[in-house]
């Protein structure tokens, strides 16, 4: 029997993902674009599009290819879900950001602390 992790979950999570990113043969921006549009099909909450907002960032995938691929699936999945899906990006690069400042914050509060000892 394998090791029981802290977090199976997430990590069963992790080891699909990089399955499909390895058996897939789409370019990085197709792939993660076409993640997205599953997301917001089920309409799927912040904490899943959290996991591809570094992906989306190292793909060099621009706000505005995200818009097209809502308005791409807008007649498809509706406005309800389209508009669930912006809200849900939107909070899921805030947390990013709160979370990027905090650590930028850490970090600093660190040196300075290290400074102050030496």
């Amino acid at each position: 029997m394998a090791t029981r992790s802290q977090t199976p979950v997430l990590d069963t999570l992790a080891a699909m993902t990089l399955d499909s990113v390895e058996r897939c043969g789409l370019d990085e921006k197709t792939f993660i674009l076409t993640r997205l549009a599953a997301l917001a099909a089920m309409d799927a909450p912040a904490i899943s599009y959290l996991a591809h907002v570094d992906p989306a960032v190292k793909a060099d995938l621009t706000a505005e290819q995200l818009q097209d691929v809502l308005v791409a699936i807008a007649p498809v999945v509706g406005t309800a879900r389209v508009m669930s899906a912006a809200t849900h990006i939107t909070k899921a690069l805030g947390i990013t950001v709160a979370l990027a400042d905090a650590e930028a914050e850490a970090m600093a509060q660190a040196e300075a602390q290290s400074r102050s000892e030496a």
